[in-house]
């Protein structure tokens, strides 16, 4: 990272499907090893899978299921002369999107059997109807947050 002044942000291209900025910036978030491609086959396996399971449309029911598991708060870690209280903080909208992607991503990858696309299809799915993996870390997270809603004023 440069001393001297701030990085210029990079413009995003949208997916070759949807053109879709969300959908790739999914792709991107879910790539190893920079395999974009291999990546790229599984999201879109994944939307196919969504297509056939489902009767909306696979970005809607995606958007939607990106939508339901976004936290909007969190707790971190404040030391106050000795003791450690948890803190619940809002997020930004760059952060949330970022969770709810990550928490998506990562409940797929720790389902059971199938080829990835199919889990990730069945967790979006999941998501998109409030329940799953991802949905659920959210409502740990917010209850997390309104369970130590006394200590907020140590925020700053």
């Amino acid at each position: 990272m440069s001393r001297r002044k701030e990085a210029p942000k990079r413009e995003m291209v949208g997916d070759a499907r949807y053109g879709s900025l969300v959908v790739a910036k999914f792709i991107t978030r879910m790539m190893v090893h920079g395999k974009k491609s291999i990546c790229t086959r599984i999201v879109y396996d994944a939307f196919d899978g969504l297509k056939a399971k489902s009767k909306e449309e696979p970005l809607a029911v995606f958007l939607k299921a990106i939508e339901n598991v976004k936290p909007l708060v969190e707790v971190k870690s404040r030391r106050v002369g000795g003791s450690t209280y948890q803190v619940p903080i809002e997020i930004r909208d760059k952060r949330r999107e970022a969770l709810g992607m990550r928490w998506i991503i990562q409940a797929a990858r720790d389902r059971g059997g199938k080829s990835m696309g199919d889990k990730l299809a069945a967790e979006l799915l999941d998501a998109f109807n409030n329940t799953g993996t991802a949905f659920k870390k959210k409502e740990d997270t917010h209850r997390m947050a309104e369970a130590n809603k006394a200590f907020a004023h140590y925020r700053w």
